[in-house]
């Protein structure tokens, strides 16, 4: 009887010692049915209040959250993969992580940051790939746009992603094959009557101060993320202020001569000794931009993440997580960045060596940071104008939207001084 009672009491104890305590997200390529929406579960526990991790370089850069019976709740209603571990095994494998011979890092997730997007208005007739990844990744977020970026509404947020926007104040250089449309003869309208109501006579110099806004923010410690157009024009808008470089279908009046001999480098976020494009019919900023001098084939078109430190730089070893190092190419209006044209200070996180373009930037600017990532949409090589917008439940493991949703965890990060 006593030897009985003796085993029972074993039992217990070793149904005690194996009890859940945690939740594992793995990100990995074979474990987890949902990587965006797996963003989503982390962003979500945190906005409850609760403790998350992220595991760099563990199974994919894998999420640990605590085993509460809403969080598996939520995962098996989004349909993502999880695994439950007991303390013990947790215990394992931040030991393992910890390793010095593992390039491995535990980083501590310690709050939800407030997401804003800057786009217009009214359906444009392109789509955005952060605005669809959130939607579908179910992270909340706000658009704001001009009036509210002038009028500093901009410390309410942590992060700030950048539209397909053209700060350089040339429509996004559609003159040459969409000036007759209505959507262009439309936006252009809007766009001059949002200007005269902020108080400036033309687009190019509403959208400049909307730029150093932007950069005022990022140097005051905000997050900003960039896709596609809104890099170089961001870039090429700050670099440009105070001088006309718009021809008279833009703003009415002539560029300012010797313009190129103007502009000021220091003033960039990213490039460095670029030169403008003079043509208002050609469809491109500057030469930063690859688009027209890649010879990159379809089935060829791939870059590379850099792989770092994860216990050193851990800043872009998070901005790199993915369960692949190989990323399929996409293009857009800015495709990708030539490499003599990227400021020495700055992390080139994925590049295509073929044709020696980076493809995926980071640097920091005051107490924030800011990354570009070239290209329009990660599963759709060559969107065009009035194209159908991607279907994301065809593209739930996508590593090219994985790195956007990086940058949106990156700012809920405890951060460590990176040394590269």
């Amino acid at each position: 009887m006593q030897l009985k009672k003796l085993f029972f009491i074993l039992i217990i104890f070793l149904s005690f010692s194996v009890k859940a305590n945690f939740i594992l997200l793995p990100m990995d390529e074979i474990s987890q049915k949902n990587h965006l929406k797996a963003y989503g579960i982390t962003y979500w526990a945190l906005d409850k209040q609760y403790k998350a991790s992220w595991l760099l370089n563990y199974r994919g850069g894998s999420f640990l959250l605590p085993d509460v019976s809403e969080i598996r709740k939520e995962c098996q209603i989004r349909g993502v993969s999880f695994e439950v571990l007991s303390d013990a095994e947790t215990n394992n494998i931040l030991a393992d992580i910890s390793s010095p011979s593992q390039n491995m890092e535990t980083v501590v997730l310690e709050k939800a940051p407030k997401v804003a997007v800057y786009s217009p208005p009214g359906k444009q007739p392109w789509d955005d790939a952060v605005t669809m990844v959130l939607t579908y990744a179910e992270i909340p977020f706000t658009r704001i746009y001009d009036e509210e970026v002038l009028s500093d509404q901009l410390i309410l947020y942590d992060w700030l992603h950048l539209h397909h926007e053209d700060f350089t104040g040339q429509y996004g250089k559609f003159f040459g094959a969409y000036r007759t449309a209505p959507w262009y003869i439309q936006q252009k309208q809007e766009a001059e009557a949002l200007a005269k109501k902020l108080g400036y006579n033309k687009v190019s110099e509403e959208k400049g101060a909307v730029a150093r806004k932007i950069r005022d923010f990022v140097i005051g410690g905000g997050f900003m993320f960039a896709m596609c157009s809104a890099t170089d024009s961001f870039d090429i808008a700050l670099a440009a202020e105070g001088v006309d470089i718009c021809e008279p279908m833009f703003d009415g009046d002539g560029s300012e001569a010797n313009y190129q001999s103007k502009i000021d480098y220091s003033k960039a976020f990213a490039f460095k000794d670029f030169i403008l494009d003079r043509k208002p019919e050609h469809y491109e900023f500057s030469n930063i931009d690859m688009t027209e001098k890649r010879q990159v084939p379809f089935e060829k078109d791939y870059f590379t993440l850099m792989e770092f430190s994860a216990k050193w730089d851990v800043i872009p070893s998070m901005l790199c997580q993915n369960h692949t190092s190989l990323v399929k190419g996409f293009m857009g209006q800015t495709t990708s960045f030539d490499r003599q044209l990227i400021k020495t200070n700055i992390l080139v996180l994925g590049e295509n060596q073929i044709n020696e373009e980076a493809r995926y930037i980071h640097g920091q600017k005051g107490k924030g940071f800011f990354t570009f990532y070239g290209g329009h949409d990660p599963e759709d090589f060559q969107h065009r104008v009035g194209d159908e917008p991607t279907v994301l439940d065809l593209h739930p493991n996508s590593p090219g939207f994985r790195l956007i949703l990086n940058n949106i965890l990156f700012p809920a990060a405890r951060k460590k001084k990176q040394k590269t």
